[in-house]
């Protein structure tokens, strides 16, 4: 017989009379199987029962889309920061209890409770206590911001690049086709006309413009032919101006290695961008005068420079030949000779002094050298022999002074004025007084 026989009609009918045995349903969805799976009405409930228990949460987010239908209100809120949005229902009698007036831009706190629709397995967001951020809030988190980035150092004058004297690219991140886009290009290109721009034009407003500013700026400052970078945005309101507060832009700003000029609003606004940045403009118009040089202030500083350089040389060159000429007109220049006359005159008669002092000197010593002579000659013993006296020596040399010193028969030496003579003794006669 064949075991894969098709059953006949009749077996098929039998088959169905039967009574169904209920089927054993997993108890957790993770031991569901092909085999056991999940009637899909059991997994609709249990997501609802999950989602039920969670607790109601406050958020912060900015309003991109309200449609107001009926007794509901549809509303899409985007992330302050990033770009993440989320669809919100709120009923009617939920924004009857709104303190003030809720228009696209504006910014809430409210508390969002997820709930899941068991039929269509759609996830919603239902809105309650809504309370607009006034700008009371706004400023008091601005000034929390500014007092925590100042204590990090981001705000400290040694940490702003100098900007370079003469850029060449500028990088400028604005508006689309916005006034302040005309004036800093028209601006710059009239101080001088060789500049050139990297322009990006983003959203300097609204829920997109932290994002879109932080990616060009990060775009131009990776651009190594980027000389500086200008951020643009002509006047608004507080709130339109909110972005360029955010934390996320002035951490962008302070960490760019490109020098940044802040160009935001008018005079009187100061974001939390101005602090950071190398340079603060007061206008979009400020900063195309205060990034380049004007070429025609330029040109005309040379032109001024030249000639006062052209005058100090004049100055000089007549001060030298002023100087020059009394050195020509001085005597011993024009006549040379005529002092050198004058100095060999001085010399002669110098050496006509100095012969007579020495020939002077010569005869006075002279005379005193014979006078000393004399004396000598006066004094001599030759002289004393001269007038008869006579020297007698012993026979060792020594001059005889006392006659008793002498014994007969020594021999003594005996020398006149002109020659000598030996003796011997041969009596002593010794003197009595």
């Amino acid at each position: 017989m064949n075991d894969f026989a098709e059953p006949t009609l009749a077996q098929l009918q039998a088959l169905q009379e039967q009574p169904q045995q209920p089927r054993q349903l997993a108890p957790t969805a993770g031991q569901t199987s092909p085999e056991n799976p999940w009637p899909l009405h059991l997994l609709s409930n249990k997501m609802h029962d999950y989602i039920a228990r969670c607790v109601p949460t406050w958020v912060e987010g900015q309003v991109i889309e309200l449609n107001n239908r009926g007794r509901v209100s549809y509303v899409t809120l985007r992330d302050v920061d990033q770009e993440v949005s989320v669809s919100v229902t709120v009923w009617g009698s939920e924004m009857a209890k709104v303190a003030g007036h809720i228009d696209r831009g504006s910014r809430v706190v409210l508390q969002l409770k997820p709930d899941y629709w068991v039929k269509t397995g759609r996830l919603s967001m239902q809105g309650s206590n809504i309370k607009p951020v006034g700008v009371g809030s706004m400023l008091e988190r601005i000034e929390q911001l500014r007092a925590k980035l100042q204590a990090e150092g981001l705000f400290d004058a040694r940490r702003k690049k100098p900007l370079p004297l003469l850029p060449h690219r500028i990088g400028l991140i604005t508006g689309r086709d916005s006034d302040a886009l005309k004036d800093v290009v028209r601006n710059t290109s009239l101080r001088w006309p060789a500049v050139q721009f990297e322009i990006r034009e983003v959203a300097v407003q609204g829920v997109n413009a932290v994002s879109q500013v932080t990616a060009a700026l990060a775009e131009l400052d990776a651009l190594p032919q980027v000389d500086i970078i200008v951020i643009a945005r002509g006047g608004g309101s507080f709130e339109d101006l909110l972005p360029f507060s955010e934390e996320a832009m002035v951490r962008a700003v302070a960490a760019a290695q490109t020098p940044v000029v802040s160009a935001i609003g008018h005079e009187a606004d100061s974001p939390l961008m101005d602090h950071v940045a190398d340079l603060r403009a007061s206008t979009p118009t400020d900063a195309g005068k205060r990034i380049v040089p004007d070429v025609a202030e330029e040109r005309l500083m040379f032109t001024q420079i030249r000639a006062q350089l052209e005058r100090s040389v004049t100055q000089w060159v007549e001060r030298e030949r002023f100087g020059l000429a009394q050195l020509r007109s001085r005597p011993v220049l024009v006549d040379p000779a005529s002092a050198l006359l004058a100095r060999a005159e001085d010399l002669e008669r110098l050496r006509t002094r100095a012969r007579a002092a020495v020939s002077q000197r010569v005869v006075r010593s002279r005379d005193e050298v014979a006078q000393l002579r004399a004396r000598v000659t006066a004094l001599s013993p030759q002289q004393t022999l001269e007038r008869g006296y006579v020297l007698m020596q012993t026979e060792t040399g020594q001059l005889v002074r006392d006659a008793t010193l002498l014994s007969p028969g020594d021999t003594v030496k005996v020398r006149a004025a002109t020659g000598s003579l030996d003796a011997t003794i041969t009596h002593i006669h010794p003197n009595h007084h």
